[in-house]
Formats: C-alpha cells, structure tokens, sequence
C-alpha cells in the first residue's frame, strides 16, 4: 500500500515509519527540513521516499498527496515538547495555523485526487479536559471539553476529519514519550495523584500499521493506549522516568496541584481490532536507561548538580522556595 505519513521524523512518526515499512507498504514521509529531520532522512532506504514541505502551502501538499492509498496524519504542533522549539500554548494563532489550517489544506489536496484517499488522523486524550474527578476510564463516547489550545486544536480537526467526506478514522493517543526522553519544564505541570495512561511509541507505530490492515477502523474513533497495564498515576511515571535518567524522583514541591488534562482509557476495542499491545512503562524505562548509555553514569556522578538544576527549573519549587 502507498502511504503518505506527514510528521514522519517526530516520535510517533519514526515509529509508525519503521513499523509500515517492515510491512512493505511504500511510505512518502512528508515533514518540514531541519538539520534533525535532515539526519534522520538521510537513514531512509528506497522505495521509502521523502518530501520536504509545510502543511501550510497547498501546493506541498498536493505533491505529497498524489496516488497515495492512505494518508496518516500526525503533523502538528504539541505543548512545550514541539521538535519546532516552539509552544502552542504560547503562540496559539501560528500554532493553529499549522494544526487546523494544515489539516484543511490536507484535507482539500487529499480530495482533490481522481481517487481520494483513506485519512488516519492522530488525535489526543487532551481534548476531554481535566476529568480526574470523574471515575475511569475515559470512553471515545464522553464529551470533549477542551481547556488548551492545543486540544481545541485536536477537537477542530476530528470535526474537519469527519466532515471530510473522505473514508477516515480517528485515533486519539495516550501519553506517548519519546525514548530518548529529557526533561522539559512540562513535566512539572502535572499532579504527582494524577491518573495518566502511558503508551509505548513502538506500540503506536505498531497500531497504525495494522490499522491499515483493518477494515474496521474507517468511520470510528479509537483509543490508543498501552492498557490496564499501562494505567499508573504520575507520580509512578515521573519516578521510574527519573531514575531511568539517573536523575533519581524530585521533591513533591516541584510538581503541580493544578488538574492536567489526562487519564486511563478504555482501549479493549481497539487492541481487540489491532493487537498492539505489546510493551509497558517498565519496559520504555529500560529503554531509555539503554538509550542513555553513558550519560546516565555521568548524570549519577554529578546528581546533585543534576537536580538542582532541574528544580531550578520548575515555577512551583522556586515559589515554594524562593
């Protein structure tokens, strides 16, 4: 199958490229060029091919879109971990362009084609709210209640997706980190009490892959998550993240108390449907315990230095101790 994946070099991006091409689809990855992306298109074998492009001109768009069977879309802009360096909750108007305008822009190239077809959007658990004090687990039934930009984002393209008029389906993620995970002050805005649902990144590739497999997707919104395995609280998830860096659990004060927008997914269809469950947090732990090599010894050696840094870097921890 020929299949367009727009956001190819990103996290879930480099795993669904690697989990489609072990299945001998033909993949066009579409992305913007930056020295990072560069590096990793330059590890791209043939027939797997590559166009740069911005999901804002219709005409990059276009060339991507042509005689392709499938079109997974996961092109977009994420709080404070973008690749871009930027954040959407900080710049909301360019963000949305990129995210609904690009989306649109997909949508129209992906319809203007003899035969269109089949659209894979990415979405996100973000977009139910804050639900913590609701019992889990979230259902694709619940009202959405988007409080970021970000989910309003996510929200505005499941409505352009579904209006398309185009054979779609909807995947909404959970928490899906990157291996070569690093602390980011956003790590800090979530309640230590906060129920969060992890999924492996090579789970997601491997859930896209077999959607294209799967004729029971099209029409329908999905959870991916890793499962009840994978249903910890966050405190547990930044623990066990920490210590797989080296860096050893921060104080409670460095943490948030304000509600974050995630939670425990119900995910029995779509692993019933796709079968890709494989991994649990454990598991990406060791991951990125490996992945780090070295420099985990060298965090360890200069641990306190290491914390002290990464304190400084939460707004809570300075108010708590200024």
């Amino acid at each position: 199958m020929r299949v367009l994946l727009t956001g190819a070099f990103g996290n879930v991006g480099t795993s669904a490229r690697e989990a489609l091409t072990e299945r001998g689809h033909v993949v066009t990855c579409f992305d913007v060029r930056t020295r990072a992306n560069a590096a990793a298109a330059s590890r791209v074998a043939a027939p797997t091919r590559v166009v740069w492009g911005d999901v804002r001109r219709p005409d990059d768009l276009a060339a991507a879109v042509a005689g392709q069977d499938v079109v997974i879309h996961l092109a977009f802009v994420i709080p404070k971990l973008s690749v871009t360096g930027r954040d959407c909750e900080q710049e909301p108007a360019w963000a949305r362009d990129i995210n609904v305008g690009g989306t649109r822009n997909l949508i129209a190239a992906m319809r203007a084609q003899p035969t269109p077809p089949g659209l894979i959007f990415a979405s996100s658990l973000h977009l139910y709210g804050p639900t913590q004090h609701l019992p889990p687990p979230r259902t694709v039934d619940d009202p959405v209640n988007p409080t970021e930009h970000y989910a309003r984002h996510k929200v505005e393209c499941e409505a352009l997706v579904r209006d398309s008029g185009l054979r779609w389906s909807i995947l909404r993620f959970a928490a899906a980190m990157p291996i070569a995970l690093r602390a980011d002050p956003g790590m800090y805005d979530v309640p230590l009490a906060t129920r969060m649902e992890f999924v492996h990144t090579h789970d997601v590739g491997l859930a896209l892959a077999n959607a294209l497999d799967t004729d029971a997707i099209w029409g329908r919104i999905l959870h991916i998550g890793g499962g009840p395995r994978c249903q910890l609280l966050y405190r547990e998830i930044a623990a066990k993240a920490l210590e797989a860096m080296g860096v050893g659990m921060l104080p409670d004060a460095a943490f948030s108390e304000t509600p974050f927008c995630t939670d425990w997914l119900d995910t029995r269809e779509s692993e019933a449907l796709l079968h890709y469950q494989r991994h649990t947090y454990d598991d990406f732990c060791r991951d990125v315990a490996r992945l780090a090599g070295w420099r985990r010894g060298m965090v360890r050696t200069f641990r306190p230095l290491v914390r002290a840094w990464l304190l400084a870097r939460s707004p809570y921890y300075r108010r708590a101790h200024p």
